[in-house]
Order: structure tokens, then sequence, then C-alpha cells
């Protein structure tokens, strides 16, 4: 059954604070020009001109390259357009004062069909944009006519902006009568979290940073969700990012999915929010008073996924790799985890999922065993609910894992075909971009083959028009931010918007406010100031994190102090470790403890059960057998009885029966079981000590979560328990002291034990029993305490 949401009130009071209600804006204000003033600006690398069009919007370009400008005089002054097919003409599509849907279909009607084939296609990942503009990406981006580019690389302003602006320069001289000027349009998965164990997150320093998406929705504040769309829109504007492959809202049903913390959790309300928040914060641009006014210089793009949710993989296993192919129905709740998408569906992109869907009686949800991108009844359902924007593939889509020289591929019910076939089976199914291709080849072949099939009476309409339909939406995704009109970036204005004081502080206070205290025996944790620790001892246990094998190689082992002894080292007299003890390799095996007898405090953290990530094909050996996912640190054995010992989804068999996926009677696989052992150990010297002693030690306990866990195996020896979703070591060690109020609650259950995980159901969410700890708190969805007690 589904527990109660009492919390729904609240949630309803706290919600209402977004702008879910905020018109999206798509064509540009007439301008009310007096005068035309020209600018240069240089980034040492790229010099550009800048055009001030009084009362419309800026235009830039490059003097004496492949871009004219046009001018047409009006009472109110001279107004100025680039010509973007040399013409001598003023186009309705090089006419910023039309409204972007007209803009983008006009455009989308001249284009050559090459250059629609390279519109359609979106880049792998770039991950060194320091070394600037290479030849491969001049290769694609001239040859392949490829403008849409998913960036990679870490947050360094500078290497960021002059890329950008190398890019755009190179792509404004490919311009020509026959194909018309097309920008780069720049993508990002999620940059912006604190926590160094978030998948898709880009490294360095020079951008806020602010909590995980599991950590956002754990402060219940669609007006934190807001902020956060609105500012990190702006940076990524700096940094010459357009499109935000985000926000992920799959509806997080299965708490062992692997891609929990880049959701909004369990809940479809608290999910469809956040979702509508994100967008309209980014989509839109805001006046100094907080009022939309619609897309303009701080907007971008969202490409919300996983359309239509991936987040009922079965057992947990995730859709990477082929462990975790099928997504499954057992509660017939499809409908449910597409509410989301549908009420963000102001976004002007949307990227499919990769998994197949699997009814409760193991049969295709839709008649299909494909995945998302392929399966043309889910891209259906988003067509028949008025949708009308990009459609995007995921990454990796066309790759088939058993394809030669592949190390992996996501291609899952399309392996027996080509890469030719299965561009056109997704083209035939309704998808528009094709996520991680680089050549236009295999799309214009399935031109080919789409009109071979027109032409044989079995396509309804011609290639030429379904490839320009496709043009046309994707131009739109181009247009609205306005990068036709002010593709570059002025680095000194970049470098004071990008981790700007404000920016951070607002990071940081939300990282705090997303911190969930699950229990505080007797108030452990207060309000405290600084001082009150200065002549104090802490004992911070140490622990071994063991790394996994994925298709990239192996990761390393993650050793040394559970929390950031350098910030306890700010707040405390002397800060006591462990010593490593070394293997004859010279890794760390174990960890030797000092005496605590003089401690004060402990401060103990743990990282949630790790099952590994996407890329280790987590819940399934190397020689083909299936293991549970855990949500618990010690070793969990499923035999239970809640355990399938037939699997609902598998694979078709030569023979004609269904591959059993069940891992009845199999012993979990956590890499960070240390964890556990460490805590045990420090608990079992602590008591001691307060028995010998009889005195008092406090021992706090900091979870660094992506999800769900079982407190059961520590909650009733501690004396608190606090949870942070990627936030960073000294907002986590600030509300263990007392210094900064949590405010955060639970966005996921935690559940009773792995029974209970068991026999929830993959696609329903808040069906699981839940944790009732030593106190009587009951750690279901909503719950959280502040110093008071209970929130809410």
């Amino acid at each position: 059954m589904r527990y109660p949401r009492p919390l729904s009130i609240v949630l309803a009071g706290a919600l209402a604070l977004g702008v879910a209600g905020v018109p999206m804006v798509t064509s540009a204000q007439a301008a009310q020009p007096t005068a035309t003033a020209v600018r240069t600006v240089t980034d040492g690398v790229t010099t550009f001109a800048v055009v001030d069009n009084p009362g419309g919007p800026t235009l830039s370009y490059i003097p004496g390259g492949g871009i004219t400008l046009l001018t047409e005089s009006t009472a109110a002054g001279t107004l100025t357009f680039k010509d973007f097919d040399a013409d001598g003409q003023l186009d309705a599509f090089e006419d910023w004062r039309k409204p972007v849907n007209e803009r983008a279909k006009a455009l989308a009607a001249v284009l050559s069909i090459e250059q629609i084939a390279g519109l359609m296609l979106f880049s792998s990942h770039e991950r060194n944009l320091a070394a600037g503009l290479t030849t491969a990406q001049r290769t694609y981006l001239s040859q392949d006519r490829l403008r849409n580019v998913l960036n990679a690389s870490a947050n360094d302003v500078t290497a960021n902006v002059t890329w950008t602006n190398a890019a755009q320069a190179y792509a404004e001289s490919l311009a020509t009568a026959a194909e018309p000027y097309i920008p780069v349009n720049i993508s990002s998965d999620p940059r912006s979290t604190a926590g160094s164990d978030t998948a898709y997150n880009a490294a360095g320093a020079d951008i806020s940073r602010w909590p995980s998406n599991i950590g956002l929705a754990a402060t219940f504040s669609g007006d934190a969700m807001l902020k956060f769309a609105k500012i990190t829109s702006q940076e990524y504007r700096a940094m010459g990012i357009t499109t935000a492959l985000g926000p992920q809202i799959d509806l997080a049903t299965e708490p062992r999915w692997l891609r929990v913390d880049g959701t909004f959790g369990e809940n479809v309300d608290l999910a469809t929010t956040m979702a509508t928040n994100y967008v309209n914060g980014s989509q839109n641009t805001y006046d100094a008073n907080g009022t939309s006014v619609g897309w303009g210089a701080d907007s971008i793009t969202t490409m919300i996924k996983h359309w239509p949710g991936d987040g009922a993989g079965e057992g947990g296993r995730e859709a990477h790799l082929n462990a975790g192919k099928y997504a499954v129905y057992p509660g017939n709740n499809f409908a449910e985890h597409t509410e989301p998408f549908l009420a963000a569906k102001d976004s002007l992109a949307v990227m499919s999922s990769y998994s197949i869907a699997i009814a409760g009686d193991g049969s295709p949800l839709t008649g299909n065993r494909v995945g998302s991108a392929y399966d043309k009844v889910k891209l259906d359902l988003l067509r028949n609910a008025d949708y009308d924007g990009v459609i995007c593939t995921d990454w990796g889509v066309t790759t088939g894992y058993t394809d030669p020289n592949s190390r992996f591929g996501m291609a899952w019910g399309m392996e027996d075909a080509t890469v030719e076939q299965r561009h056109y089976a997704a083209l035939r199914a309704g998808v528009d971009m094709y996520g991680g291709n680089n050549r236009t080849a295999p799309v214009l072949a399935a031109y080919a083959m789409w009109q071979a099939d027109y032409a044989a009476g079995q396509n309804a309409i011609s290639a030429d028009e379904r490839f320009r339909k496709s043009g046309e939406r994707i131009l739109r995704m181009i247009m609205a931010p306005g990068l036709f009109e002010n593709p570059y970036l002025d680095l000194a204005a970049s470098k004071a918007i990008v981790a700007s004081p404000d920016k951070v502080a607002a990071g940081l206070k939300t990282q705090a406010d997303s911190i969930v205290l699950l229990k505080n025996d007797d108030k452990t944790i207060k309000a405290s100031p600084a001082a009150k620790y200065k002549q104090q001892t802490v004992y911070i246990p140490s622990s071994i994190g063991y790394g996994f094998t994925n298709v990239f190689g192996a990761t390393p082992d993650l050793t040394g102090p559970s929390l950031d002894a350098a910030v306890a080292a700010q707040y405390f007299k002397k800060v006591l470790t462990d010593t490593p003890v070394l293997d004859a390799n010279g890794k760390v095996v174990d960890y030797v403890m000092p005496d605590l007898r003089g401690v004060d405090v402990v401060l103990a953290g743990m990282r949630g059960p790790d099952n590994g990530d996407n890329f280790t094909g987590a819940g399934l050996t190397k020689d083909g057998t299936f293991y549970p996912l855990s949500l618990q640190w010690a070793p969990y054995t499923a035999d239970g009885p809640h355990v399938r010992k037939v699997s609902i989804a598998g694979d078709i068999l030569a023979d004609g029966s269904q591959q059993n996926r069940s891992y009845f009677g199999q012993t979990s696989q956590i890499g960070n079981e240390y964890d556990l052992v460490a805590l045990n150990r420090t608990l079992a010297a602590v008591e001691a000590i307060e028995k010998a002693q009889h005195k008092k030690i406090p021992v706090i306990v900091a979870v660094k979560a992506k999800t769900s866990f079982i407190p059961a195996e520590f909650e009733s020896r501690v004396d608190a328990l606090l949870v942070g979703y990627s936030v960073n070591g000294k907002v986590l060690i600030d509300a263990a002291l007392g210094f900064a109020e949590p405010h955060g609650r639970l966005p996921m259950t935690s559940p009773k034990d792995m029974d209970a995980v068991e026999a929830q159901l993959e696609d329903v969410g808040e069906d699981m029993t839940p944790y009732v700890d030593s106190l009587g708190n009951t750690y279901d969805f909503g719950f959280g305490l502040d110093w008071k007690g209970r929130i809410g």
C-alpha cells in the first residue's frame, strides 16, 4: 500500500512560492532604438564586434568574417540585423522582431539537408576545452555541419569563454549563401553540485556550488529551486552554455536505483514542482525586481530527462549497461512517471530514456521490446500531449554493446540492426536529435531509407518534410536564447558573473538548508558558538571505500578520515584520526584507532552504501550472475520472502524462453562496508570509555547520501544522525556542530530493512515500510528535525 503523505498541506504552501505559472515568452520584443553603437571586444584569442541595438538585442560578430550587417531605418532610429545568407535582404529568419517560431520555420525551409542532418547531431563529450579548438572539432563543425556540442570540460571561465568564442567564430566563417549561418549551441550536464561523488559533475572551483537534485528536493522549497535555476543559468550563459541537459526528473520510485541523486525523489508532487520551477527559472530572464521578462540574456534552454522516466529499473539496476536495461512496472504505475514531464513541457527539449519498459506480467509494456528512443508508442505519448519541442536521444543509443570495438552501447532491443538502421528506426519513432553522435553519414543514410519507404507508400510524408520539421524544432532551441544575435562572450563580464560572492553565498545557504537531521537525542546538536569547541578534542574515524572496475578502467579506493579533518581543525584544539595499515604494495587495508580517552566528541562520516556507478554493471558479475543491490553496509544475502525467484524482465533466448535475472540467494557487493566496520569499532571503544570513566562522549554520524539507506545497523547506538546530499565538508560539519540549523526533510523514505526494500514495487513511490528509530520517530518521506523538533 502507499503510505499517507501528512505533509501535503505543508508542501502545497511551501511549493506555492515557485513560479510554475510564469508564461514562457517565445518572441523578441520590438525594439525602440534611437541610435546604433559599435564596439570591439577581445578575449585574447578572438576579437569580435558588438552592436548595441538600443531597445533591441545586442548583436555580436567577427568583423570581416562570414556575416555582414543589415540596417533598417525607422522613425525611432536605425535597427541592425545580421545577414545570415549573404543575400543583402532582410529575410524573416534574420528579423529578430519576429516570433522565434516563425523565424525557425523560415530558416529550416532554406537549409540544405546536410545542414539539417548536422543539426540533428549532439556531440560526444568534449572534456578539454583548455586545449582550444581542435582539428577534430573543426572537422565536425565544417564537414558534418554539427552545431550542438556537449561541454564536459572543467569549470574554468577563461578556457570556456575562449573556446566558445573560437568555435562561434569558426561557425560564422562557414556561412555561405547556399548554407546560411547557424551558431554553435553548447550544452552541459549538471556542473554545480558541491559533492565530489556525484555523476556528471564538472571539476573546477569557478562556479557556485549547490546540493545535488535530491538535496534540492530535501529543502522542500520551490523557492530554493527557482533561485538555483536563475543563478546557474546566469553562470552557464557566462561560460557559453546555452542548453542544460537537465533537469533529470525521473520519478525515483526504486530506492536502489543508481541515479536517484540526480532526481527530485519519489513523490510526484514534489518532483513536479521542482521540475517546473527549474524549467521556468532557466528559460526566463528576470529583471531587478525578480519579474520574468521572458527569454533573454540569462536564459538557457532546458532538456528535461529521461522521458518517460527511467526510475523503475528492476532491482535498482541502471540502464547504461546490459545489467539494467529493463524498467519494470509491477504496480501498473507507468502514468505517474510521466506527470513531471507533462507538467514541465514548456521545456524546449526532452531527452529519452535508455530502458525497455516491461509490464508486471513480463510482457513489453508498449508492445515494443526496445529502448525508449526506438519506441514510437512512448514518443507518441509525448507528441499527443501537444509537445512540439525537440526529442533527443540519450547518449550512445545508436551503438550496441556487442558492436565491434565497442566498450558499451545502449541500443537496447536493436542490437542486431546496423548503425544506419538504428538511426532510421529512431527517426521513425519520432526522434529529432542523436545524443553522442558526431557524424552525419548515418543520419543521411536514414534520410535515404525514409525516402525509399515514402516512395513505397510506407511513410506518410517525405524525408525532406520530416527532416525540416526536426530542423525547425532544433532551430527554436538555438534561437530562443538569442544565440543567432549574440553568440560571443566578454571574458571580463563572464568572470564577474561566474562564482560571484552573492551566487556562492546562495549556494552555500541552500546546501545548509538541505541537511536533514534525523536523530538528535537529548538535543546533542543545538545552536552553538564556535568558541564551544576551542578547547575540545574531536575524533574522526577513517574509512576505506574500495573502488570498482567500470568500462573505462579501475576507479581508485577512497581512504582517509571520514569527514574533513582540515575543517574540523578550524574549530577544535585537537583532531584525532586513525593510523593507516598498508599491505606490501602500499595499499591501505585497515586502520589503527588512537586512544580515545581524552576525546570530547566523535564526528563519524559515512557514505551511503556504494553499489557502484552507471558504468560498473552493478548487479551483474562478469560470469553472468545477478546479485542484489543493497541499501545496507553489511553484506546482504537476498533469500527473504519477498525476493523474486523469477525476474519480471529478461532477454528472450534462442529457444524462445525468457532469461531469469533473479538474484535470489546471492550477496550484495558494497564498496564501503568498512564505513560500518569503522563506526562499530568506534562505538565499542566509546561505550567502554563511558562505562569506565562515567562520562558521556557524544557520537554524531553524518551520512553523505545519494539515496535511501537503512539506519538500523547503527542508529540506536549513536546520539545524533544527519544526512547531506552532495554538500561540501564544511557545510556538513557546521550542521553537526550546531553552527547552522538543518531545515531539510527526507525526499526518500528510509526503509526498515532490506525485506522492506524487496517488498516494495519498483514503479511505485512511498510504498515501503519505513524505519522507526529508537526514539519512536518514523523515517518516512518528508520527515526531518530542526533544533526544536520535528519540522511541520
